[in-house]
């Protein structure tokens, strides 16, 4: 679910909650040692986000949040910013040149910079966060 998160909607921060879960306290954010990713560049992404990606030949940026039960991808557009709920049983992460993630038929691929390396620990903490929450569900094996 991508929407325009350029002006305040109570509308929007309620789907958000509901579909990927609340935020972090401040306090819980501090224990994890941070909940958000630095701003990161935008390498490619699936055609079908094109459209909120700056046309011109300026570098694209977004970063990513941690919630309870998924994560937002905050893209910016100029001056428009655009958000991105994926809960984590749509996550799906794949370490090439660079980052690349992949969810309801989208993708986004970060370049490898050094924002990049900057996030190292966050998308560390990140793979752990979405290991646990494949854990609840785990099939028995026989």
């Amino acid at each position: 679910m991508v929407l325009d998160t350029t002006y305040y909607n109570k509308e929007h921060k309620q789907l958000f909650d509901n579909f990927v879960g609340n935020p972090y306290t401040f306090i819980q954010a501090l224990k994890r040692r941070g909940v958000g990713s630095k701003r990161m560049i935008v390498d490619k992404v699936s055609p079908n986000l094109n459209s909120i990606l700056n046309t011109v030949s300026d570098l694209n940026y977004a970063n990513i949040e941690m919630r309870k039960n998924g994560i937002l991808i905050h893209i910016t557009k100029g001056l428009k910013n655009f958000t991105w709920a994926i809960p984590f049983y749509h996550l799906v992460l794949y370490k090439t040149d660079g980052i690349s993630i992949h969810a309801q038929g989208k993708f986004i691929h970060f370049k490898k910079s050094k924002s990049f390396y900057e996030n190292k620990n966050f998308l560390r903490s990140l793979m752990e966060e979405k290991v646990q929450f494949d854990e609840q569900y785990k099939i028995p094996t026989v």
